[in-house]
């Protein structure tokens, strides 16, 4: 009988090795797209003057090398109210940039983008955010009464439509957070909006002594839709998670539409603030 059981022993073990096969699989490739990195963003209480513009091309997931600066396009922003143009200037990194820009809140801007003699176009309006009135701390108005959370106070205007980004980094860390919302059920009145972190995040939950840097944006409808679908993505795949389709921006190529670019190009004011956890 332990004879009996020695060889099946033996002959499970010879299939467990001889099942150590390289198997090479074959990895869905995509086209190089252009990826436009077009956020102009002009904060509070400064001239929102200077402006850049990164392109680079797509890679492969697996590509060692990332990195991929565009430095043979033209870019162009104009005021489609002012018919006042920007030039940005190549640096020669994938940067373009301009000390010029001059932003003003619900003027629509055309963006032209000229690469490999295709031409890229998109349009935005460059939407106002109102003030933060107040930040303050708290532990009973998230998922866990016994988390720090950051609460950031401001008033929705009324009888418009309004819609947020927000953007959180505790000083020190390399990540951020980023959150969406509109005024549906909010409209014109004060709202408190609050953060915390979990303690299954990574970089651990808020504790006395933290600082979080706060930024809150005013977007447009469409960039809402566009950066919310974006959110759902980077936050895996659940039982109530959206499905990943593959997310096109407003950067139009009008040349060739199939060979369409990543990215979005937005217009938003900003306000900053920082709150330190006592």
């Amino acid at each position: 009988m332990k004879s009996y059981i020695k060889l099946i022993s033996l002959f499970a073990i010879s299939i467990f090795f001889s099942c150590e096969d390289v198997i090479d699989l074959e990895v869905q490739t995509a086209p190089e797209r252009l990826t436009i990195e077009a956020s102009l963003d002009w904060e509070k209480g400064t001239s929102g003057n200077n402006q850049t513009i990164k392109l680079s091309t797509s890679s492969a997931y697996f590509a060692e090398n990332q990195d991929n600066p565009v430095t043979n396009a033209t870019v162009k922003v104009t005021n489609t109210n002012t018919l006042e143009e920007f030039i940005f200037t190549n640096e020669n990194n994938g940067n373009y940039s301009t000390d010029s820009f001059n932003p003003i809140v619900n003027n629509t801007y055309d963006l032209e983008i000229v690469y490999n003699n295709e031409t890229y176009t998109a349009t935005e309006s460059l939407k106002p955010v109102t003030d933060i009135t107040r930040v303050e701390q708290s532990t009973d108005k998230g998922f866990d009464d016994e988390i720090l959370e950051v609460n950031v106070f401001f008033n929705d205007p009324e009888d418009e439509e309004n819609y947020y980004l927000f953007k959180y980094k505790e000083s020190g860390d390399l990540l951020f957070e980023l959150e969406d919302a509109d005024d549906e059920f909010i409209n014109g009145n004060e709202v408190g909006w609050w953060y915390e972190k979990d303690e299954d995040d990574e970089q651990g939950e808020f504790t006395v002594g933290d600082q979080v840097e706060v930024e809150m944006y005013g977007i447009s409808k469409a960039y809402f839709n566009y950066i919310r679908t974006l959110i759902e993505q980077s936050e895996g795949v659940g039982l109530f998670s959206a499905t990943p389709v593959a997310l096109k921006g407003n950067c139009i190529n009008q040349t060739n539409s199939e060979n369409y670019a990543h990215g979005f190009f937005r217009l938003t004011q900003v306000v900053k603030t920082k709150y330190t956890f006592e």
